[in-house]
């Protein structure tokens, strides 16, 4: 885990930075599907995207020991988590969960993720994802990360999205949550970096 500080992004005022993270690795992922439609949307906001992808982000599978020096991978994508007042996790779900992939990548971290927002957008075949939206908000609540109440769960979304990756047809309960969860997600954001920026975080 790295020992950088989530005061790093102590920032008020200004756009709000959102780090969107594809959690799907496999060969012959849908991921990224779902993650430039929900990037779509989230260019709707008047905030900065930044868009991690754990298939090319390098991060190794095996952990450093407390006095071993972080790789290069982790050192920058930690810095990129640093700046970040909110985070969106795009992952599929295999057998009532998500990929270890995903798992490793926050396992890097800790006070990268402190008192910042997280959503998830789950999506499968038969399921919709929300197992592992539920164990992504233990996890991220362990790290002291707020996992806010609203998930964006899609089942058979190899059905759903046509194939140049749009939404075939209008949606208006999906379209709904979208609105609702960037809704509660930004005010999070905003509530939890101003308050950063008045009170380092205690973990």
């Amino acid at each position: 885990m790295t020992a950088a500080s989530s005061g790093d992004s102590r920032r008020s005022g200004g756009r709000l930075r959102v780090v969107l993270i594809l959690g799907s690795t496999r060969a012959g992922r849908f991921g990224p599907t779902v993650a430039d439609w929900f990037a779509g949307r989230l260019g709707r906001r008047d905030l900065d995207l930044d868009r991690v992808d754990l298939a090319t982000a390098g991060l190794p599978d095996q952990l450093t020991g407390p006095d071993e020096p972080l790789p290069a991978a982790v050192r920058a994508l930690s810095e990129r988590l640093c700046v970040a007042d909110a985070f969106v996790v795009v992952t599929p779900e295999y057998n009532r969960s998500f990929p270890a992939a995903l798992k490793n990548a926050i396992d890097w971290f800790d006070t990268e993720w402190a008192a910042k927002p997280v959503t998830v957008v789950g999506y499968g075949t038969d399921s919709d994802g929300s197992h592992a939206a539920a164990h992504l908000r233990q996890i991220f609540g362990e790290l002291n990360a707020v996992p806010i109440r609203r998930t964006i769960t899609i089942a058979k979304a190899w059905q759903r999205f046509a194939a140049d990756g749009t939404w075939p047809r209008r949606d208006p309960d999906l379209e709904e949550s979208v609105t609702t969860t960037l809704d509660q997600l930004l005010w999070w954001a905003e509530a939890l970096r101003d308050a950063r920026s008045k009170t380092p975080f205690v973990a």
